[in-house]
């Protein structure tokens, strides 16, 4: 794929406004979409639908975070971590002790335990999303890729929570 900021006219920078990504890509769909190019010779046609995928597949990619770390990494040259590279034996430790208290809610029903996880993790996410705001905005590539690595971790666990959520429709309330 190109490079979703260059595709959707955005400047390479982690710290977007999601108001502003959306902006960008109805501004460039406006633009590439097929139906404004009835009409028009079947290579107009195709390269308008090319360009029109291109700016769904750049949207997608710049309004995750994760995603749009990896992208802006790749974009300044930096090559990310792949999700399964080694990461800090002490997240590791602290990612396999909350799973296990997830589990342990999870299996009671505990629903206020459940939540009290999420919110803890959710926090966590949020430091770490705040530093990888400020490793970009110093261009401290390297501490963007750990961080990155951190990231994943916790949305991993915040999806589990989630599941946890959508298959238990009457938690207790312990």
């Amino acid at each position: 794929m190109q490079n979703p900021f260059e595709t959707l006219g955005l400047p390479l920078r982690f710290d977007l406004e999601s108001s502003e990504i959306e902006r960008r890509y109805r501004e460039v769909q406006r633009v590439v979409h097929p139906d404004r190019h009835v009409g028009a010779a079947s290579g107009a046609r195709r390269a308008a639908l090319s360009g029109a995928v291109s700016a769904s597949e750049a949207y997608r990619t710049v309004r995750d975070e994760v995603s749009r770390a990896e992208a802006l990494l790749a974009a300044l040259g930096h090559r990310a971590a792949p999700a399964s590279a080694n990461a800090d034996p002490e997240l590791l430790m602290a990612m396999m002790e909350l799973r296990e208290t997830l589990q342990d809610a999870r299996a009671a029903h505990d629903a206020r335990a459940v939540e009290a996880l999420r919110l803890r993790v959710a926090a966590l996410r949020d430091e770490t999303l705040a530093a990888l705001r400020g490793a970009f905005d110093a261009r401290k590539l390297d501490d963007a890729v750990a961080l990155l690595g951190r990231l994943r971790y916790y949305r991993r666990f915040l999806d589990e929570v989630a599941v946890f959520e959508d298959e238990d429709p009457q938690p207790s309330a312990r």
